[in-house]
C-alpha cells in the first residue's frame, strides 16, 4: 500500500484587502476534512494558512488525482466561500473559476502539490506553502535542494545522493514539459528555470525512480484569462535517507531571493521566510512571505508539524528581506521593482493600455 500527500490550496476571502484568512473559514474547512476523515477517505490533514491562502494537507492511500479527495477539498472550499460571502471578506472565492466540480480540482483554480510513494522506515515531509508569489518562486530552492553542492553537501559525499536527481520541468505558457537529468544536464536545466514567470520544476526524482518533490503549478491568471489574483505556489519535499537531509532542504530559504508577485501580482520582490504566525503580508501587500512545516509520515498519518521557519537562525534572513524590499520598494512603479511588460499581460496593465491605444500615432520616417 503506498502513501499519497495531497496539498491543496485556494484564496477564498480574507481580512483588510489580501492580507489573512478568517479563522472561521480554516473552521469551516475542518468541519468538511473531519467528515472525510470519519468517511475514510482521508487518513489525515492538517489545515495551514499563508497570507489569505488556505492549504488542506491531506494524506489518504487513494492514490494522485482521486476524485473524492479533490472533491472533498473543493466542498470544503466552496463552504467557506459562502461564509466568506456572508461575512463580505475580501476576494471572496476569488480562486474558485467554477462552483461545479468536475473529477478533480485540475484547472478549476485552486493549486495542486501531490505525490505517492511507499513509505519508508521513516519518512520525513517538509510542506512549504507561500502568498503573493507565482510557482517559480520555488525555482531556485528546489535546484538548490537537489542540485547545487554548495547547498546539498550530500550531492558529493553521501552515495546515496551522489548520482543525482531527475527534474520535470512545466513550459506554462506552451503547455509542454521535459525530463531532465543532474548533474548531467545542470546546464541546460538552469537554461530554462530561470525564467520563473515560463519554465517551471513540477517535481523531482530520485534516480532510482523515488519522488522526491512536487510543486503545485497551475498559473491562476492563464486559466481565467484575466488577473483574479497570484498563484500562491505549494511544495511538498521528501527529506533524508537517500534525500537531502532536513537541514538542506531549508538552507536555501536562508537567502531571501527576488520572486514575481507582490501587489497586485505586478511586483518583484524578496522571499521572506516566516513562521505560520507571521504569515501576514501587509507591507504593499507583501513581502512574498514562505512558510514550512515538517511532519513525519506514519502509515499514511501526519506527526507534527514543526514550524520550520519559527527559528531564531532565520531572524537575518527576515532582515535581509525587509532591507531588499525597502531598496526595490524605492522604485516605485520603474522595472525591476514592476514586472517587464510581457509579464503584466495579466495584470490590471492592459486597462490602462486599452484606455490610451487610441491616442498612438505613428512616427514621422524624419
Amino acid at each position: 500500500m503506498k502513501t499519497t500527500i495531497s496539498v491543496i490550496k485556494a484564496d477564498i476571502g480574507s481580512v483588510s484587502g489580501h492580507c489573512v484568512s478568517h479563522p472561521a473559514l480554516m473552521e469551516k474547512c475542518d468541519e468538511v476534512l473531519g467528515k472525510a476523515l470519519e468517511e475514510s477517505i482521508l487518513n489525515d490533514y492538517y489545515i495551514s494558512r499563508c497570507g489569505d491562502d488556505i492549504d488542506l494537507i491531506m494524506t489518504h492511500t487513494n492514490g494522485e488525482l482521486n476524485e473524492e479527495v479533490h472533491k472533498v477539498a473543493y466542498d470544503a472550499f466552496l463552504q467557506a466561500t459562502e461564509l466568506a460571502r456572508e461575512m463580505k471578506l475580501y476576494g471572496a472565492g476569488q480562486d474558485l473559476l467554477s462552483d461545479t466540480f468536475s473529477g478533480n480540482i485540475k484547472g478549476m483554480g485552486p493549486g495542486i502539490a501531490e505525490m505517492e510513494f511507499k513509505e519508508r522506515p521513516s519518512d520525513p515531509v517538509i510542506v512549504y506553502c507561500c502568498d503573493k508569489t507565482e510557482p517559480g518562486a520555488f525555482n531556485l530552492p528546489i535546484y538548490k535542494m537537489f542540485a547545487d553542492p554548495f547547498n546539498t553537501a550530500g550531492l558529493v559525499i553521501d552515495p546515496k545522493l551522489h548520482d543525482g536527481f531527475k527534474f520535470e520541468v512545466y513550459d506554462v505558457i506552451e503547455n509542454k514539459k521535459v525530463v531532465l537529468n543532474c548533474p548531467e544536464e545542470m546546464y541546460d536545466l538552469l537554461a530554462l528555470i530561470g525564467s520563473t514567470g515560463r519554465y517551471v520544476i513540477k517535481r523531482v526524482w530520485h534516480k532510482n525512480g523515488e519522488i522526491a518533490a512536487s510543486v503545485s503549478t497551475e498559473r491562476l491568471n492563464l486559466m481565467a484569462g484575466e488577473y483574479v489574483g497570484k498563484d500562491d505556489p505549494a511544495a511538498i519535499v521528501r527529506a533524508q535517507s537517500g534525500f537531502p537531509a532536513a537541514g538542506e532542504c531549508v538552507e536555501p530559504f536562508a537567502f531571501p531571493h527576488m520572486v514575481s508577485g507582490w501587489m497586485r501580482g505586478s511586483h518583484n520582490g524578496p522571499l521572506m521566510p516566516v513562521s505560520e504566525e507571521y504569515a501576514n503580508p501587509v507591507r504593499f501587500d507583501g513581502p512574498p512571505r514562505v512558510i514550512g512545516l515538517g511532519f513525519q509520515i506514519a502509515d499514511a498519518k501526519l506527526v507534527g508539524p514543526v514550524d520550520i521557519f519559527d527559528d531564531p537562525s532565520f531572524d537575518e534572513t527576515r532582515r535581509m528581506a525587509s532591507r531588499a524590499a525597502t531598496y526595490i520598494r524605492r522604485h516605485g512603479p520603474f522595472e525591476p521593482h514592476r514586472l517587464p511588460a510581457e509579464e503584466m499581460e495579466y495584470t490590471s496593465l492592459p486597462g490602462v493600455m486599452d484606455k490610451l491605444e487610441p491616442r498612438f500615432e505613428d512616427m514621422d520616417d524624419d
